[in-house]
């Protein structure tokens, strides 16, 4: 499970005031932290990004190879894949989405699980146009020099489906499902084809959506109620259909001082796999 670390910085970049910046402290130091754009499909920018952004993309690059979506890649890659952005060691990095809080987050876990200094974006693209700062008409690209970035993955930060199967049975642990309630019980049909409908026997529901007002995080004290009430002392494991809106309610844990959070990689679209009888996970449907 992944506990609070302090990454280094450069003494020339500014110190992340936490793992949420808003749109003001943004463009206060636009000029000197790097700008990742995280925007996933179906929330793609239309042709539009924050000045100097960069591609951080999660279908693409950013992702392990294999027939699971969003899958965290190994050392190796990741650290290629941020060097060739131009990322280096002691970079202070943002992160944000063009939908506002849905697959930033996940960008944030995966950086923060490298060992790297990270915010998000309150609020993304949606909040910074609000807000009435500059927007480049071009999507988000990277053309300068590689970076040096060096990557060490924190082995606690993802479970696989074997840890969770053991963990759904731990009074210590709650397993978290940020889907919407009517993919939570089986009522809507998962947006991948050949999944199964339902969840994992032993999981609760907690949308990602319920965590957030207007396209922001709720307020800390409120996050806090909802973790207390939903997790308590327990630790944490957050899923969802592949791992990235399991990041918005690990992000949302952190920001309410949960300490320890695993986020479930692949997710639905590993449990919920069809297989024979002898290999398929259960499923339970229902409230």
């Amino acid at each position: 499970m992944v506990t609070e670390s302090t990454p280094q910085q450069s003494e020339t970049t500014p110190i992340l005031p936490g793992p949420l910046v808003d749109t003001d402290w943004l463009a206060a130091h636009l000029g000197s932290v790097v700008v990742l754009d995280a925007s996933i499909a179906p929330h793609l920018p239309d042709g539009e990004s924050i000045p100097g952004a960069r591609p951080f993309d999660i279908d693409g690059r950013f992702s392990a190879p294999g027939d699971l979506p969003h899958t965290m890649p190994g050392a190796e890659q990741f650290a290629d894949a941020l060097r060739s952005l131009g990322v280096d060691d002691g970079d202070a990095l943002v992160v944000y989405d063009a939908a506002g809080l849905y697959s930033a987050p996940r960008a944030w876990w995966m950086l923060r699980a490298a060992g790297l200094a990270v915010a998000v974006l309150d609020g993304g693209l949606p909040a910074w146009k609000a807000a009435g700062h500059p927007v480049q008409d071009s999507a988000p690209a990277y053309d300068g020099p590689a970076g040096n970035a060096s990557v060490v993955l924190d082995p606690d930060a993802f479970v696989d489906a074997d840890t969770v199967a053991t963990l759904l049975a731990d009074p210590g642990t709650a397993v978290m499902d940020a889907r919407s309630r009517d993919r939570f019980v089986g009522e809507a049909p998962e947006p991948r084809p050949g999944l199964r409908a339902g969840h994992m026997p032993g999981s609760r529901n907690l949308p990602f959506t319920e965590l957030q007002r207007e396209g922001k995080f709720l307020p800390v004290e409120e996050l806090r109620r909802v973790f207390d009430a939903e997790v308590g002392d327990r630790r944490l494991v957050t899923s969802c259909g592949s791992g990235v809106t399991a990041s918005v309610v690990a992000l949302a844990a952190t920001l309410a001082s949960h300490r320890e959070v695993a986020v479930y990689d692949g997710s639905w679209a590993d449990w919920g796999r069809p297989g024979g009888a002898d290999d398929e996970r259960p499923v339970e449907t229902g409230a």
